[in-house]
């Protein structure tokens, strides 16, 4: 319940528009499959139509326009196990590149397990090992910030990789 009250609290003007657009067709597609009801076939086909455009239309688009309106660039400039204690820092810059403010970035670091197999490296990305995150804030148009993120504690002691990303707002 927390996280749908935090994902409600985050829509902005646009997603509004996104999610009321997306629900008028929907509605538009189920009264028309409604009216044509003598012909099952297109009427079965407008309301599947109008519950995947509701479901699909929702969940891309929202991620596309978010991608688009807060676009971002993360670069992982340096990595760094220590011996003296169990952490490993990172160090990276996030840049925004979009042409909005952003009021809040949560950049995050992740490390993955590494084989040198390209499908089980594929597949161990969605289970990490451990995944930090700090949030920055008030990051300006094409402002760059440096960040460090300390990954503790950190005990696996095979190869690992780490990849660094941002969701901004």
């Amino acid at each position: 319940m927390y996280k749908i009250n935090e994902f409600i609290k985050e829509l902005i003007l646009y997603d509004y528009i996104l999610f009321g657009s997306l629900l008028l067709v929907f509605l538009i597609l189920l009264i028309i499959g409604i009216v044509f009801r003598q012909k099952t076939l297109l009427a079965v086909f407008l309301i599947f139509f109008a519950f995947i455009i509701l479901i699909f239309g929702s969940t891309v688009g929202y991620v596309e326009m978010h991608n688009y309106l807060f676009k971002n660039e993360t670069t992982l400039t340096s990595q760094k196990k220590l011996s003296f204690t169990q952490a490993v820092v990172v160090y990276g810059r996030v840049k925004n590149v979009s042409q909005r403010d952003f009021k809040s970035c949560k950049v995050s670091a992740t490390v993955y397990r590494f084989s040198g197999n390209e499908i089980k490296d594929y597949i161990k990305k969605f289970k990490p090992i451990v995944k930090m995150s700090i949030v920055e804030e008030d990051i300006a148009i094409g402002q760059e910030r440096e960040i460090k993120i300390i990954i503790s504690p950190f005990v696996y002691g095979g190869d690992y990789n780490v990849s660094l990303g941002a969701d901004c707002r």
